[in-house]
């Protein structure tokens, strides 16, 4: 079925477009398999989108958002492929090894996996409301056919790329099964994710969490895979060397040699895990495990409790809460001080408590990084007691008092990137943890704070959040922090960690600002955003670029940005900024990242 250009384009998807191309533009011809399957995952994405457009009844998203299926589809991908030409780069230079370029191979197929089988997840469901002559949808032949030639290109050009990097046709079959189990986890995510918490998200939005979510839990698990096996490879062999020993000819104790080796393969979890991971890494990776493992054995406490206890009517409702109260506090602290720091322990051989680790790298430089507490959370206290009670007495609009809060993080977070970027780092995961443990007492409403975050953060939300789900805090924070997480390791442009800061602290803030002031004309006839505004956001970046890169010359970054490439950055992320309709806080870093990593 043909589609009619003024129907599949739009400011959003035209800009996402400019944004790929510049991406594949800037490839080297060794990625040629990378580029091709971008391709067909956007032109995918772009199809199911346009397919999808009045389809959206069938899953409750956030209303006044689009689908946002293409933007949510080849933004992680696109991430990972431009930290996978940085690499290249330093490969080239010899400043890596093999090992990290092939660690980051297998995530950008990884997300790449995540993101096309929820395509055609969504495809399907498509498909079967047609077929059961739902007036709401019209897939012909054509379609289907299209879907699946996207598809059947897409796992050709991937088994190609797989195989490049593999020693044998069975270690190219193992990673394909690994893709397609994140693939399968991604569906089963994002269905988890609309069902549960309906009109919190678009589509788009859903599926930038749930491929970022099964990443970087599978890139948990393969880990640890990596350690047990590693742990296990010596008694193993041990075994196969006795057996060898007494049946020297032996075919069976070949066969044994055999299977022995092949579950001992680091080539089971599909990479090389042997890369160095730093310890502030794995102590995030910890925490975000015990909050995982926290929430679900809470759950299952409790039901086990109002089962048993729950048909008590003599039991008075507050001692109830209470109770459940005593559940939740011990169960967290018990898992985020003994079990969570075991796995730390276990997957980077800790040679003390996670806990007793952060206490002496804090203290290694007490001067500088107790004074930066004290500066952050004097910032902390004043600007929430002030915008807390403007908020509560004021006509002001809550998306202008919110832009306080971007400033309010380029005032906190840029000093610190500056000269203790580890120490930020450690901060920001810090930080989540507990954003993350507020927003559970909030949504289950634990005594005696529940009620009392729900009305504090109720103070701050706009059209974009919802009583369920409460999620602009945390899309700041993690547009601030990802960037800096990224930039760890080798990293030959100084502006990427700073995408966040400039993207939602400056430009972001200033555009919502200057438009909101001065703006009069619109990109759109339906939208709020103005040129004026876009400008002045654009303006601000560049400016704020200008400052920045001679003090981190002062500082001893050598630089190697460029001032074109830099200005096709700063637009697209802003133009992007105006057109789209999705959670910008989550998009443009990401986007503007990858764009600094050319």
């Amino acid at each position: 079925m043909w589609i009619s250009p003024s129907k599949a384009m739009n400011g959003e998807r035209a800009v996402v477009l400019v944004f790929v191309f510049r991406i594949l533009s800037s490839l080297p011809f060794s990625l040629l398999p990378h580029a091709l399957s971008l391709s067909l995952l956007s032109l995918f994405s772009l199809f199911v989108e346009i397919r999808a457009d009045d389809s959206l009844f069938l899953f409750k998203t956030r209303p006044g958002a689009s689908s946002g299926i293409m933007l949510g589809a080849i933004t992680l991908p696109t991430v990972m492929l431009s930290k996978l030409i940085q690499l290249s780069r330093a490969f080239s230079l010899q400043r890596i090894e093999l090992d990290e370029l092939e660690h980051m191979t297998m995530q950008f197929w990884a997300t790449s996996a995540c993101c096309c089988g929820v395509l055609i997840f969504l495809s399907i469901v498509m498909w079967c409301a047609a077929n059961n002559k739902n007036p709401h949808f019209s897939c012909s032949v054509w379609d289907a056919k299209f879907s699946l030639s996207c598809v059947i290109l897409y796992s050709v050009v991937c088994c190609i790329s797989l195989a490049t990097i593999s020693h044998t046709g069975f270690n190219t079959a193992l990673k394909l099964l690994w893709l397609l189990c994140h693939g399968f986890a991604a569906v089963k995510l994002i269905q988890h994710l609309l069902n549960t918490f309906p009109c919190c998200a678009s589509i788009g939005e859903a599926l930038l969490v749930t491929s970022g979510l099964v990443l970087y839990f599978g890139d948990m698990l393969a880990c640890t895979i990596s350690k047990v096996r590693a742990a296990l490879s010596h008694p193993i062999q041990a075994v196969v060397t006795a057996k060898s020993s007494r049946i020297s000819i032996s075919m069976l104790t070949t066969l044994f040699e055999q299977v022995c080796r092949l579950l001992i393969s680091p080539e089971l979890v599909s990479i090389r895990y042997g890369i160095k991971r730093s310890e502030i890494g794995i102590i995030i990776q910890g925490v975000l495990l015990g909050l995982l493992i926290f929430s679900a054995v809470f759950k299952f406490v409790i039901c086990l409790w109002e089962y048993f206890w729950g048909a008590d009517k003599s039991e008075s409702r507050q001692n109830k809460e209470i109770g459940r109260s005593l559940i939740f506090f011990t169960s967290l602290g018990f898992i985020m001080i003994a079990v969570a720091p075991s796995w730390m322990m276990i997957v980077l051989d800790f040679d003390v408590h996670p806990l007793l680790w952060i206490f002496l790298f804090v203290f290694s430089e007490p001067l500088k990084r107790l004074s930066l507490c004290i500066y952050w959370l004097g910032l902390i206290f004043a600007s929430v007691l002030r915008f807390y009670n403007i908020s509560k007495n004021s006509k002001i609009e809550r998306i202008l008092l919110r832009k306080y809060y971007h400033l309010l993080a380029v005032l906190m977070f840029l000093p610190a990137l500056i000269y203790q970027p580890k120490f930020l780092d450690l901060a920001f995961g810090a930080a989540l943890a507990v954003f993350l443990v507020l927003e559970i007492i909030r949504v289950w409403r634990i005594w005696p704070l529940g009620k009392l975050v729900h009305q504090f953060m109720s103070a701050f939300t706009d059209h974009r959040d919802s009583d369920l789900l409460i999620v602009s805090h945390f899309s700041l924070l993690l547009g601030c922090a990802l960037p800096i997480w990224m930039s760890s390791g080798f990293n030959d442009r100084p502006l990427t960690p700073f995408a966040g800061i400039l993207s939602l602290g400056i430009g972001d803030t200033m555009a919502s600002m200057v438009g909101h002031k001065y703006g009069v004309l619109r990109w759109s006839k339906t939208g709020k955003k103005t040129i004026e505004g876009t400008a002045a956001g654009i303006t601000s970046v560049l400016a704020a670029c200008s400052v920045l890169l001679p003090l981190l010359a002062s500082t001893g970054y050598i630089l190697t940005q460029h001032w074109f490439p830099l200005l096709i950055a700063v637009t697209t992320s802003g133009l992007l900024e105006a057109y789209t309709a999705q959670l910008d806080n989550a998009f443009i870093p990401l986007v503007f990242y990858s764009l600094l990593c050319l």
